[in-house]
C-alpha cells in the first residue's frame, strides 16, 4: 500500500496497513484528493468495503485517537479500558498495561517518571508489587483520564521547543502558541546521570530535535531553556569530541536557542523540580489532592464544615484559617479531613517516595506539615513510619541491646569446661595461616596451636588430642561458635563418644563465646606488636605468646592462670643464684593451700560475674517475645569470598522477615519457623529480633544459598566482560546460582590461582592474543583509573 500511495503519502493520504486515511483543507480539495485515491486503487485492482467507509468527516476516530479540528484526542472507549485495568499479577499483565498506556505516552507530561516505577518490575527475575508500584499504578491511571487535546502542527507557524534536563531525565514540549503538540520525556542511564549539568541540557535539546524531526527539519523554530550557556552553542568552540557528535547532529537544522529561567519554563522543567509559588506547592502532586474528593470530605467533617461556615459568614473569624477556591486553609497549609482517602496517599507520598527518602517520624512530619494539616496528623504519621516495612528491615535499630546479660555457670574444676575458636585471615608463615585457640573457661588458662588452611575436622581434632587432651583429659562441655568443622558429622561424634557437651554459640552472636574472642583479641595485639615489621614470621612467636598470656596477671581471678592450674606463681625467669628445696610438709601445705585458693576462685569469679552483669544490664533491654509473634531477623551473610575479598553488602537489608516464633529456647533466645529452604540454624539471640510493627507484609525470603556455616560457597560460573586495569586485566565473574546483579570484578591472575579448573582462555581474549581469540566489544575510557571497560554503549543509546 505504501508502495502504490507513495506519491500522495503525506501529502494528501496517510496508510496504515488496509486503513487509507485522506485529509484536506477544503471539500473541494478534499473531493480532488479522493478521486486521486480512488484512481491509485482502480489501476491497481483493488477494492474497497463501502460498508466500512466514512466520507467528509469533521471528527474522525483512527488508530485509536480522535482527530478533529480542534486537535488530537486519545479515544475515551480506550481511556476507560486503562482505567479498568485490574492490578497486574503477573510481567505479562504489566507489559499489557503499560504496551496500552505507552502508546499515548505523547499526550502524558512526565510519563517516563511516573511509570518508571512499574518498568523496573519487568526486569528479569524483579516483579514484586510494592506499595510504590500499586500508586504509580493509580497514578498512570490518573493521568490517562485527563489527558489533553494535543493541537495539530501548523507548518506555516513557528515550532517552540521546550527543553529541561534533571538528575534523572530529560524532558520537552513542542508546542504553537500556548497549545501543546505533543510531550516527551525519557529516563537517563547510571552514565549520563554522572554528566554535567550542561552536557544533561544539551543532551535534552539533541534527544528533543531527534524525537520531532520530521516537524522541524527543514523550519525555523525556536529552543527553550534554562542553562543560559546554551544560548551561545553555536558560537562555542567544540574541543570535546563527545559535544562535537552533538553538535554534528543538530546541522541541517534551523533554530534559535533563548534563554528561559526554570522557573518560567514550568512544563518542560515538571521532570526536575516544582513551581515555586505556595499555591502550585499544594498541586505539586495532581494524583494526590484530587479537588473533588477533598472538598466533598471536608463538607462530611463537622470541625472542617464548622470553620467554613463561620469562615462563609465573617472571613475573620477563625484566626489562621481561610476559604479560598472553596478550599480550606491553616496557616497557609491545605485543610483535609482525618479521615480523607487523600490521607494515606499523601503518607506515602511524602515517606515512601523518593521525596520522603523513608525519613524518620519528625523528618516526615516537617515535610507534610510545610504543606498540609489535618487533626491528629504527628500520632498519624507516627503510626505510619514506625509501621513502615521497609524501615523495619532496612533501617538501624537506635535502642539499647535487646536481651540481658546471661553468664555462662562457673565450672567447678580445671580444663572440664573450655572454649574453642580460630584466628584466620593470617599471612603464611612456615605453611601456617591460622591459629586454633583453647581456653579454660576457669583457670583462663591457654593453649594456642597454629594451623594449615584449608583444614578438616580430622585435622583439627588430631591437634586438639595431642594439644589438649593428652595433657588435660576430655573436657566435659565445649562452648564454641558455628564454624562448619564444630558443625561437622565427625566431629560431633567423636565427642559423643567421650560424653562431651558441644555447646555452640546462637547465630550472628559471637557474644555467646566472649571468652575467646578477648583471647583472640590479646593474642593478634601481641603479634601486632612484635611482627608488624615482620608479618610472615608469627608463627615463630605463637609459643611466646601462650606463656605470655598464661603467666599475665588477670583481674577476675586476681592471679594468674599458671597459678591456677599448678598452684604456684611461675618460675622467675632470673634465679640470681637463689636455690629451692621442699619437703613433704610443704608439698602437703601447697596442695591444701591451692584447693582453698581455688575455692576462693570460683567465689572471686561469680563477684566478677555479677559485677559484669550489672555493668552490661546498664545498656540492655529486657524484652520478651511470645510463641506466634512476627518478627524481623538481623542477617548479615558474610560475603567476604570473591577473589579479591571485597563485600557489596552496604546496601542489603539490614532484616529479614517476618518469621513467626515457634518456641524460646533458654532465657535470651527463640526458635523461628524460617522458609523450608533455609539451612541457617533456627536458633537466635533476641538481640538478633525485632518485633513487627503493624500489619506484616508477606515473608521475605533468606540470602540465597546461606549455609550453616553463615559463608557463601562461591564458585566461578561464566565471564560476562573483560576490561583492562592499572593492576591487571580484570574479568566480570558471574557466580553459581547468585543473580548477575551480584557479579564482580576479578583480576585474571587472582582468578586462574585461586580456581585452576575455570579456564579463562575460553572465557575472554587472552592478554597477549590467540587465533580463536574472543571477540571483545567497543571500549572506553575509565574516568580516573587510565583503564578501558567492555561494555558501553552509544552515547545517546544509553539515555
Amino acid at each position: 500500500m505504501n508502495t502504490i500511495f507513495k506519491g500522495l503519502i503525506r501529502h494528501s493520504v496517510l496508510v496504515f496497513f488496509d486503513d487509507i486515511l485522506v485529509y484536506s483543507k477544503t471539500m473541494a480539495e478534499h473531493c480532488n484528493h479522493f478521486a486521486q485515491v480512488l484512481s491509485v486503487l482502480h489501476s491497481n485492482s483493488l477494492f474497497v468495503n463501502l460498508k466500512k467507509c466514512c466520507f467528509a468527516k469533521t471528527r474522525l476516530d483512527y488508530l485509536g485517537h480522535i482527530i478533529s479540528g480542534e486537535g488530537v484526542l486519545a479515544d475515551p472507549d480506550k481511556v476507560a479500558a486503562m482505567d479498568a485495568w485490574p492490578l497486574p499479577t503477573s510481567p505479562k499483565d504489566l507489559r499489557g498495561f503499560l504496551g496500552l498506556t505507552g502508546y499515548y505516552r505523547r499526550f502524558v507530561r512526565d510519563y517516563g517518571k511516573i511509570a518508571a516505577p512499574l518498568t523496573q518490575l519487568l526486569r528479569k527475575d524483579s516483579f514484586q508489587w510494592t506499595e510504590e508500584a500499586t500508586f504509580a499504578f493509580n497514578q498512570l491511571k490518573q493521568a490517562m483520564k485527563s489527558v489533553p487535546i494535543l493541537s495539530l502542527p501548523d507548518f506555516s507557524a513557528v515550532f517552540i521547543l521546550e527543553t529541561d534536563a534533571s538528575g534523572f531525565g530529560v524532558g520537552a514540549v513542542l508546542s504553537q502558541g500556548e497549545r501543546p503538540i505533543a510531550f516527551f520525556s525519557q529516563a537517563l542511564s547510571p552514565r549520563a546521570r554522572a554528566k554535567s549539568a550542561y552536557e544533561r541540557e544539551l543532551m535534552a535539546i539533541v534527544l528533543a530535535i531527534h524525537k520531532w524531526r520530521h516537524y522541524l527539519l527543514g523550519r525555523q523554530f525556536v529552543v527553550h531553556t534554562d542553562q543560559r550557556s546554551l544560548k551561545y552553542l553555536l558560537e562555542q568552540r567544540m574541543v570535546s569530541p563527545e559535544y562535537q557528535r552533538w553538535l554534528v547532529k543538530l546541522l541541517g537544522y534551523h533554530f534559535d536557542i533563548q534563554y528561559k529561567p526554570g522557573t518560567s519554563n514550568v512544563v518542560a522543567d515538571a521532570l526536575s523540580r516544582y513551581p515555586v509559588t505556595t499555591e502550585l506547592q499544594v498541586l505539586s502532586i495532581p494524583s494526590v489532592v484530587d479537588e473533588t474528593i477533598l472538598v466533598a470530605k471536608t463538607l462530611k467533617d463537622p470541625f472542617l464544615m464548622s470553620i467554613r461556615t463561620a469562615l462563609m459568614e465573617d472571613s475573620t473569624s477563625r484566626p489562621g484559617w481561610c476559604l479560598r477556591h472553596d478550599r480550606l486553609f491553616f496557616h497557609s497549609k491545605l485543610a483535609i479531613s482525618r479521615s480523607s482517602s487523600l490521607k494515606p496517599k499523601i503518607l506515602f507520598e511524602f515517606h515512601s517516595r523518593p521525596i520522603g527518602g523513608h525519613g524518620g517520624v519528625l523528618k516526615t512530619f516537617k515535610r507534610i506539615s510545610a504543606e498540609f494539616y489535618w487533626v491528629g496528623m504527628r500520632s498519624d504519621i507516627r503510626e505510619y513510619v514506625t509501621s513502615c516495612s521497609i524501615c523495619q528491615a532496612n533501617k538501624y535499630e537506635k535502642l539499647a541491646p535487646d536481651g540481658l546479660l546471661q553468664p555462662l555457670p562457673i565450672p567447678t574444676a580445671i580444663w572440664d569446661d573450655i572454649s574453642l575458636d580460630f584466628i584466620e585471615g593470617l599471612p603464611t608463615s612456615q605453611g601456617y595461616n591460622s591459629i586454633l585457640v583453647v581456653v579454660d573457661r576457669l583457670s583462663k588458662y591457654g593453649h594456642f596451636f597454629p594451623l594449615k588452611h584449608p583444614f578438616s575436622a580430622k585435622t583439627v581434632a588430631d591437634v586438639f588430642l595431642r594439644g589438649v587432651v593428652r595433657p588435660h583429659g576430655f573436657p566435659r562441655s565445649i562452648v564454641s561458635d558455628r564454624d562448619k568443622v564444630f558443625l561437622s558429622h565427625f566431629w560431633s561424634e567423636l565427642f559423643r563418644l567421650h560424653h562431651t557437651k558441644l555447646n555452640r554459640s546462637t547465630a550472628y552472636h559471637p557474644q555467646s563465646d566472649g571468652q575467646t574472642k578477648v583471647v583472640n583479641r590479646c593474642l593478634e595485639t601481641y603479634l601486632r606488636c612484635f611482627v608488624h615489621q615482620r608479618p610472615k614470621q608469627w608463627s615463630l612467636w605463637v609459643h611466646w605468646a601462650e606463656y605470655w598470656y598464661n603467666t599475665s596477671f588477670h583481674s577476675s581471678l586476681q592471679c594468674t592462670p599458671f597459678k591456677v592450674v599448678y598452684g604456684r606463681d611461675p618460675p622467675p625467669l632470673f634465679q640470681h643464684g637463689i636455690s629451692s628445696s621442699s619437703t613433704h610438709s610443704d608439698l602437703a601445705d601447697l596442695l591444701s593451700s591451692r584447693d582453698q585458693a581455688l575455692r576462693e576462685l570460683r567465689d572471686q569469679l561469680l563477684l566478677a560475674q555479677n559485677r559484669m552483669k550489672q555493668q552490661a544490664d546498664k545498656g540492655r533491654r529486657e524484652v520478651n517475645f511470645q510463641i506466634g509473634d512476627l518478627v524481623y531477623l538481623k542477617l548479615r551473610p558474610y560475603r567476604q569470598m570473591t577473589v579479591a575479598r571485597r563485600t557489596n553488602m552496604k546496601l542489603s537489608p539490614r532484616f529479614y522477615g517476618p518469621f513467626p516464633i515457634v518456641a524460646k529456647v533458654g532465657s535470651v533466645a527463640y526458635r523461628l519457623d524460617l522458609p523450608p529452604t533455609a539451612s541457617i540454624h533456627p536458633v537466635f539471640h533476641v538481640s538478633q529480633l525485632k518485633r513487627t510493627v503493624g500489619t506484616p507484609p508477606i515473608s521475605s525470603s533468606l540470602p540465597a544459598l546461606l549455609p550453616e556455616t553463615l559463608v557463601f560457597p562461591l564458585e566461578p560460573e561464566a565471564v560476562i566482560a573483560y576490561r583492562s586495569f592499572s593492576a591487571g586485566p580484570e574479568v566480570l565473574i558471574k557466580w553459581v546460582s547468585l543473580p548477575v546483579s551480584d557479579a564482580s570484578w576479578e583480576l585474571v591472575r587472582h582468578v586462574r590461582k585461586s580456581f585452576p579448573a575455570f579456564h579463562l582462555e575460553d572465557k575472554v581474549a587472552s592478554q597477549d592474543g590467540c587465533n580463536d581469540r574472543a571477540t571483545k566489544p567497543a571500549t572506553v575510557k575509565r574516568g580516573h583509573s587510565g583503564g578501558k571497560e567492555g561494555v558501553v554503549g552509544d552515547e545517546l543509546g544509553e539515555v
